[in-house]
């Protein structure tokens, strides 16, 4: 029996659109909690595929991301 990795919609049809959504839900949740568990001003990311996002803190200490993403057709 074979396992295979379910897949949702998104990823069946449209991989390089979910690619760029796990890249945006990896730096709003995992980036930016280590952002915030080392209390870091500015930090920047990137990932080798031409994503890529900067974090800084405002002065009413929230969080602003920029961030961009690149598809290879």
């Amino acid at each position: 029996m074979s396992e295979e990795k379910a897949r949702t919609m998104e990823e069946a049809y449209e991989p390089d659109k979910s690619e760029i959504k796990k890249w945006s839900t990896f730096v709003e949740s995992d980036v930016v909690n280590f952002f915030n568990a080392h209390q870091i001003e500015k930090m920047t990311i990137e990932d080798g595929n031409g994503n890529k996002a900067k974090l800084s803190r405002t002065r009413d200490n929230s969080i602003k991301i920029d961030s961009t993403s690149s598809i290879i057709l």
